[in-house]
């Protein structure tokens, strides 16, 4: 006997939404992908859209354009194809065994919970700044040319207000992010505080970590290495992040460098010890932990900010869209 109610939710949980929109002319973003989320574009509509899984084991996606282009892959086929319920039921009646055409296979997408989701849309709507930002460039005196770096594509936006907006990753991905203004610091409602992580590149022999993700960018101006990894905390420490220490320090090649150059004080000085304790629990001897700290500064933007070095000329950055 027919189970309508089934072949509803095999559609949702079986048919693999990256492989469907795949089928559609949608190609995979790998810079705007990460664990949990992939971000898929068609290079001919130029729509963009971010697809996850749902506690519920369903394909879900959003629309990076239009709030409410949202749903499962049955939305998903009625608002691209412009056609009713039915029809998008017999569309991908097909899919539900193999796929009737060619398309590539992906890795397992974990399931992610809904209140992360509402995160990842709002930063999903964000614009990189990589073509600068006023508030880091002006105040804080990161050149723009370091924000356009592979090293920190898509880990530095600017919100609709002008925020500085630095994403969070844990084990499951983007997990929050951070807001930084003049006289402002939040974070996003409903997110988790992690780690802020630069792109990380096979070559790499050392890891910075800072209290701050612009403490991180003032120590690439300071001390530019194409070899070096960043990452951050965003100030006082909760209790998953000691474990994302301990696995980002786990990721880095053999004989890599791990160093804490966090703010010359008392806080400063425990958050050291706390990423020298994560560091000795990866159990590995080719590990070389040091401390760096500010020269005659607090941290490493009062260093970079005394600098009496010309400046980059400030460009400034286009208003903020979606992208």
């Amino acid at each position: 006997m027919f189970n309508d109610k089934q072949e509803l939710n095999d559609m949702k949980t079986k048919i693999d939404l990256r492989q469907y929109a795949a089928g559609q002319g949608y190609q995979l973003d790998p810079k705007g992908s990460w664990r949990g989320t992939a971000v898929m574009r068609h290079p001919a509509t130029h729509d963009k859209v971010i697809i996850k899984r749902d506690t519920d084991g369903h394909y879900v996606y959003f629309s990076v354009r239009d709030d409410r282009d949202n749903g499962t892959i049955l939305d998903f086929v009625m608002q691209r194809q412009r056609v009713n319920f039915g029809m998008a039921r017999k569309e991908l009646r097909p899919w539900l065994g193999v796929a009737p055409v060619s398309v590539p296979v992906f890795d397992a997408l974990p399931k992610t919970a809904k209140d992360r989701m509402k995160v990842e849309a709002a930063y999903a709507r964000m614009q990189d700044a990589n073509t600068g930002h006023p508030y880091l460039e002006k105040e804080r005196f990161i050149p723009g040319a370091i924000l356009a770096l592979d090293r920190f594509a898509g880990r530095v936006r600017i919100d609709a207000r002008g925020n500085a907006v630095f994403p969070h990753f844990d084990k499951d991905g983007l997990s929050g992010y951070e807001l930084k203004n003049t006289g402002f610091t939040g974070f996003a409602s409903g997110g988790t505080k992690a780690l802020w992580l630069s792109q990380e590149f096979p070559s790499d022999n050392k890891l910075v970590l800072c209290e701050s993700a612009i403490d991180a960018l003032s120590h690439a101006v300071l001390f530019p290495d194409n070899h070096t990894r960043y990452a951050s905390i965003g100030g006082k420490t909760n209790q998953q992040q000691p474990e994302l220490i301990r696995a980002a320090a786990a990721r880095m090649p053999v004989d890599s460098q791990i160093i804490a150059a966090m703010d010359a004080d008392a806080e400063g000085r425990k958050l050291a010890e706390l990423v020298r304790g994560a560091v000795e629990l990866t159990g590995r001897k080719d590990l070389r932990f040091t401390v760096q700290l500010p020269e005659g500064f607090k941290d490493l933007n009062d260093q970079l900010r005394a600098r009496p070095l010309p400046l980059l000329p400030y460009r400034p950055p286009e208003v903020p869209s979606v992208a």
